[in-house]
């Protein structure tokens, strides 16, 4: 067997395999472990590739690469990353390029790229998005950790990632865990745009009563226009797909109970520490929580009382379009926050995270991948130091001209007792951004009457001040 590979992938799961077929197609040899040496006999025989190998045990993975070494690992994030790296270090040389392409906690990756340099190891923490398609076939991906590393392997990942008019969706992003915490927000923003769509399509569904056939037509027009994307191209799709058990729509045999991996809980999180409102993306993950209370929620159907339904009187195409601005209001919002809380991470964490290029990376391949994205790239290009996307003059515009339908869907919701969770956050984000004065002064006044936590004036900077209230009388 030659001991030239280019690269080596720990890991045949799905997207393990895919990832080393995208690879083969591009000319790339690669040889493949897998704890499960089974797997590793079955995939080679399946591939039937003169360019892939196998090994059954790490010290022969290692023995048949190219120096410096690069070797990719496709496991479970998590202990078996590190579990794997444990493995690896004795048999590597300095110099060598260990690359976590997993949906890895980002501290985790600050963490393992710290040790493996007091080794002299190169560690790459690589977000990969796309799931099995993108992994087969051009996916985006965001590494970051050691840039020498980078540029060694670049001329492979960029083979293999998605390709756009603007050039392959991998980029270096930064040092340390930052390619994991950009793979990261996107799943944040995942989390947010599903449950926006999510949301639409209940409002169609229950206010004006759509069938599958007319939910399909609208999801189609608007992948059209300025909601063009990939998650409103299979929304469109989905509601064709019939059950081959009943011959109905699948939609409407699916449990209402949503699962989650935990990547959009660590946004939030990261949000928390960092100070970073992010309630689209929150409410998101909420939202998935309360679905999966379904006993509770169909016993309280018949003890909560709710809001007026009752049958929509106005247009409907009217409403049609008033959900489609609410939605793309809503999406503008989710994104926002997202770049909004990597920019506090980047200066946080001492990253110089590139906003714009990171919207490139996301232009192709991804699960968030958008036409968009284009007009982001755009407004960061135009601005580097732009504070909110909210403020470009583009999605200023944008959000001037959809507000009013955007507003009215909250409304409507809100008489007719539909939980419209991310709609309402977003709009409310929106509202409290752009206000001059918040109600947070008397939040302050509460604090120092309790707590003696002083607070600041707004005619004089040389506080902090105290008041003894209660003492003074008007």
């Amino acid at each position: 067997m030659p001991q030239n590979y280019d690269i080596a992938l720990i890991g045949l799961a799905v997207m393990g395999e895919n990832l080393v077929l995208n690879m083969l197609d591009h000319g790339l040899s690669v040889a493949v472990y897998n704890r499960t040496t089974a797997k590793v006999d079955d995939f080679l025989a399946r591939a039937n590739k003169p360019s892939l190998g196998g090994a059954h045990s790490v010290p022969e993975l290692v023995g048949m690469l190219k120096s410096p070494r690069k070797i990719m690992l496709m496991v479970k994030a998590g202990t078996a990353v590190d579990a794997m790296i444990g493995e690896l270090l004795p048999h590597l040389s300095p110099g060598d390029i260990v690359i976590d392409g997993g949906n890895s906690f980002f501290a985790d990756s600050q963490r393992r790229f710290e040790n493996c340099a007091t080794q002299g190891i190169r560690f790459v923490g690589m977000g990969v998005s796309g799931g099995e398609e993108g992994a087969r076939h051009g996916p985006s991906l965001m590494p970051g950790g050691d840039q020498s590393a980078y540029d060694e392997i670049a001329p492979l990942f960029t083979k293999i990632a998605a390709q756009t008019a603007g050039g392959p969706c991998c980029a270096y992003v930064g040092a340390g865990g930052a390619g994991h915490y950009v793979k990261m927000v996107h799943n944040g923003i995942e989390y947010g745009d599903m449950q926006l769509i999510s949301e639409a399509y209940f409002i169609l569904k229950n206010v004006l009563g759509l069938k599958p056939q007319e939910l399909h037509d609208v999801f189609a027009r608007w992948n059209n226009g300025v909601l063009n994307s990939y998650l409103i191209e299979i929304t469109r799709d989905i509601f064709l797909e019939k059950d081959p058990r009943t011959g109905g729509p699948l939609l409407e045999v699916i449990l209402d109970k949503a699962g989650q991996k935990g990547t959009g809980k660590w946004t939030s999180q990261s949000a928390l520490d960092l100070g970073v409102p992010v309630p689209t993306i929150t409410a998101a993950v909420f939202a998935r929580c309360l679905s999966s209370y379904k006993d509770e929620r169909v016993a309280a159907s018949t003890l909560l009382a709710g809001g007026e339904t009752k049958a929509f009187d106005g247009k409907r195409e009217d409403l049609i379009d008033a959900v489609h601005d609410a939605l793309f209001a809503s999406k503008i919002c989710s994104y926002a926050q997202g770049f909004a809380l990597m920019k506090a991470a980047s200066e946080e964490y001492n990253w110089n995270l590139n906003y714009g290029d990171i919207a490139l990376l996301w232009r192709g391949g991804c699960i968030i991948r958008a036409q968009f994205l284009d007009d982001i790239k755009k407004a960061f290009t135009a601005n580097p130091a732009l504070p909110n996307l909210l403020v470009a003059p583009t999605f200023r515009e944008a959000l001037a001209k959809t507000q009013k339908n955007w507003r009215s869907v909250v409304s409507l919701c809100a008489l007719q007792g539909l939980p419209a969770p991310a709609f309402s956050a977003s709009l409310d984000y929106y509202d409290s951004y752009r206000q001059p004065n918040l109600p947070a002064n008397m939040i302050q006044a509460q604090r120092d009457y309790f707590g003696a936590h002083t607070y600041k004036r707004i005619d004089d900077d040389k506080g902090p001040f105290h008041t003894a209230w209660g003492q003074l009388k008007l």
